[in-house]
């Protein structure tokens, strides 16, 4: 009997191996094609199209960015901050919390190999990542309101109650998978712009 294959073959042509992820077999692209395809709330939500973490991470980015006075790199890990969904897909909160240890195992390897592949720290730090969890938590409640049918109470109660920003100011409508790529990808660009530029001047 041969070994079970813990690689996963990525459309760049790199093999990412799972137990042991390298910064250098992750691509951005990899990880923009992945996330615009991996579903939030298990796919069960209302629209067109599923509505795809690299759409969530838009969102999550643009909440932080509003509401913290904040760097390039950090805008990039809050960006970031499902990477490791392109690769073992988003699983919901009630899944997680059966599954326990091993999956948060796996997930911070590819955390490090990502934050890495991008000249960041291997993980977010503990102050940066509370105050990216508090933006996940806002796009969470407009998404589970406006998308996956939860009421304004259920979804305060799991999520809280968001201040200072509206549905209005967020692209909540989901987006095609290619869109939803695209985005992914320029506002990269645009952070990796940034960051270039305030190393240029330091």
């Amino acid at each position: 009997m041969t070994n079970a294959r813990a690689w996963q073959r990525m459309l760049s042509g790199r093999r990412l191996d799972l137990l042991d992820p390298s910064p250098l077999d992750v691509e951005l692209s990899d990880i923009a094609h992945g996330l615009a395809r991996v579903a939030r709330w298990n796919g069960q939500t209302s629209g067109d199209h599923a509505f795809s973490v690299a759409q969530h991470s838009l969102i999550v980015e643009d909440i932080f960015r509003r509401t913290n006075r904040c760097n390039a790199d950090e805008c990039l890990m809050a960006l970031l901050h499902d990477a490791p969904e392109y690769v073992i897909g988003d699983m919901i909160s009630p899944f997680k919390a059966v599954v326990g240890g091993g999956y948060k195992t796996v997930e911070k390897r590819l955390e490090s190999a990502v934050h890495l592949r991008f000249g960041l720290p291997p993980h977010t730090p503990k102050e940066l990542k509370e105050r990216i969890k508090k933006a996940d938590r806002v796009a969470a409640y407009f998404e589970a309101t406006e998308l996956a049918g939860f009421s304004a109470e259920e979804a305060r109660r799991f999520f809280g109650q968001p201040r200072g920003i509206t549905r209005e100011t967020l692209l909540i409508d989901p987006l095609p998978a290619v869109e939803a790529q695209r985005r992914f990808a320029e506002r990269f660009n645009t952070l990796e712009g940034e960051r270039t530029m305030a190393k240029a001047e330091a």
